[in-house]
């Protein structure tokens, strides 16, 4: 079993016009691809506070809890 072909995509995206409509379409995919844009920033900025932990230590100021 492979990837879909040009006529299966044709049919999902025939059902997605179908279901949304013309109008929505580009209001979902433009959603769509904001959610992936702010998951990206995530991750980079996970990734930039552990680099920053480890390079000062493990402590951090801003997220350590004093008793």
């Amino acid at each position: 079993m492979g990837l879909p072909g040009l006529p299966e995509l044709l049919v999902v995206f025939g059902v997605v016009v179908l279901l949304f409509g013309a109008q929505k379409i580009p209001k979902l995919f433009g959603a769509f691809g904001e959610g992936i844009k702010n998951f990206k920033k995530g991750l980079h900025s996970e990734d930039h506070e552990e680099y920053s932990d480890k390079l000062h230590g493990g402590s951090n100021p801003v997220n350590s809890k004093a008793d």
